[in-house]
């Protein structure tokens, strides 16, 4: 068995070296992963993925950075959720033989919730797609067992309750499946208010609120521009040069209709948006109010312009596939899976070039609503797993030609490559091997903070 050099180069990017090793392991290599170093040597390769992946936020936002990595220091489930990239190196080409879906990258319980659909109704499902690419559909069935289990051992479960999370999630993936392997309901299919179980109704009926009362603490409707807060730094001066931004976004993602006025591409102000997400934490975020359907200021809509970034899984899947369609962007890649994994989304759900960068836009919008997991009962989480699990395998189902993606029937493909029993076996003991390994990585990133390997505005006070 070879070893593969995992640890090399202290400021250099190692992109390339793991995208060979990912193609090498597919292939049936016998190499030593990382996770597989020595308590020392993975201690100090933690610190190194992690200062690799945040090299733009150290060296543009060092201050930013420091907010984000002392977040990740604070509970096992952030690090978890902020640090995708050491994830999926430890799984760089593994089950090279499995079927290959349009896999949404970042799934975990906390990356669901409602959301307005294209005709402005809440529904329910997949709301994060920064990290979408084409990859086997174990990589997001992993990293959804591995997220149920620390999202129960954080709500004080014990380890049997949190295996049986991991067994409800597997099982609602698989019966997903079957569902719409029957006919084409992955088309059309979504979590509503009429037809979802009462677990996700509450969630829903909890974001019904109106755009007044959404907008009230957001934005002065005399003046029509945003407040002030700690998080939000209003940026008037920017107005003009938002304007043309946001006609070319209006135009590039063909985002029109009668309901929305004549003049809904009014840019009326614009601000910076800080501390708001857990992975995308110190990278760039706009608001941008824009004029309403009336024309009266408590029907404006705000618009979030995130600064986007390539997905964690480029280069470790061992596959060839490259995104969907003609996008080159990386915002444009995910939009494209947003069209690709949501049946009606989001209308406004787009890509924008801002100073030459890439930004996903999206709505901030009154209906949106997450569960709060840690007042979830054991029982009450073992049917939100499931549910989620239904959910993630409508976004896989998705993946075929039914959507132009790819050919074939990518439902059936997976259903005739698992055996239900093994691969529920498989994802409990993976689950609780995924959680161990990311609480050792914890705590030894914990040590370093501690001793500021993430300081750096101000290093060496």
């Amino acid at each position: 068995m070879k070893v593969f050099d995992t640890t090399k180069g202290e400021n250099s990017s190692r992109t390339e070296d793991f995208e060979k090793f990912a193609k090498s392991r597919a292939d049936g290599e016998l190499l030593i992963p990382p996770e597989m170093l020595d308590r020392e040597s993975r201690r100090t390769y933690v610190r190194r993925t992690l200062r690799e992946d945040h090299q733009y936020r150290i060296r543009n936002h060092p201050e930013a950075a420091e907010g984000k990595f002392a977040k990740l220091a604070e509970d096992l489930f952030s690090f978890f959720r902020g640090t995708a990239l050491l994830y999926y190196r430890d799984l760089a080409g593994v089950d090279s033989h499995i079927p290959v879906v349009f896999t949404i990258g970042d799934i975990h319980p906390e990356n669901f919730g409602v959301m307005p659909n294209e005709d402005d109704v809440p529904f329910f499902g997949v709301n994060d797609f920064d990290e979408a690419y084409f990859a086997p559909f174990t990589f997001d069935l992993r990293r959804g067992a591995t997220g149920f289990y620390l999202a129960g051992r954080r709500n004080g479960f014990s380890k049997k309750k949190c295996r049986r999370l991991v067994k409800h999630w597997t099982k609602g993936y698989i019966k997903g499946l079957v569902e719409f392997a029957r006919d084409d309901r992955e088309k059309r299919f979504q979590f509503r208010l009429d037809n979802s179980p009462d677990l996700i109704k509450d969630l829903i009926e909890g974001s019904i609120v109106s755009r007044d009362r959404f907008l009230k603490d957001k934005i002065d409707f005399n003046t029509e521009t945003f407040l002030t807060t700690d998080d939000v730094v209003p940026r008037s001066k920017l107005v003009g040069q938002f304007q043309g931004i946001i006609d070319d976004y209006l135009e590039e993602n063909e985002v029109y209709g009668e309901d929305l006025g004549e003049n809904f591409h009014i840019v009326k102000d614009v601000a910076l948006k800080r501390g708001s997400g857990t992975a995308s934490l110190g990278l760039e975020r706009y608001w941008v109010l824009l004029q309403g359907r009336s024309g009266d200021s408590r029907d404006n809509i705000i618009l979030e312009m995130k600064h986007a970034r390539t997905s964690a899984l480029a280069g470790l899947t061992g596959q060839d596939i490259d995104s969907p369609g003609e996008e080159k962007t990386e915002a444009g890649k995910i939009a494209a899976a947003h069209r690709v994994h949501l049946a009606g989304g989001d209308r406004f759900y787009g890509a924008a070039t801002i100073d030459e960068q890439s930004f996903l836009v999206r709505e901030r919008s009154p209906l949106k609503n997450d569960i709060d997991l840690e007042d979830l009962t054991a029982g009450k989480m073992r049917k939100y797993a499931r549910i989620c699990g239904k959910a993630l395998a409508q976004t896989h189902a998705r993946s075929d030609s039914d959507t132009g993606i790819m050919k074939g029937d990518a439902e059936q493909r997976i259903l005739e490559a698992i055996e239900p029993r093994l691969l529920v076996a498989d994802m409990i003991r993976f689950g609780e091997h995924s959680a161990r390994r990311l609480k050792r990585d914890w705590k030894a990133f914990r040590k370093d903070h501690r001793l500021g390997a993430f300081t750096f505005s101000n290093p060496g006070e």
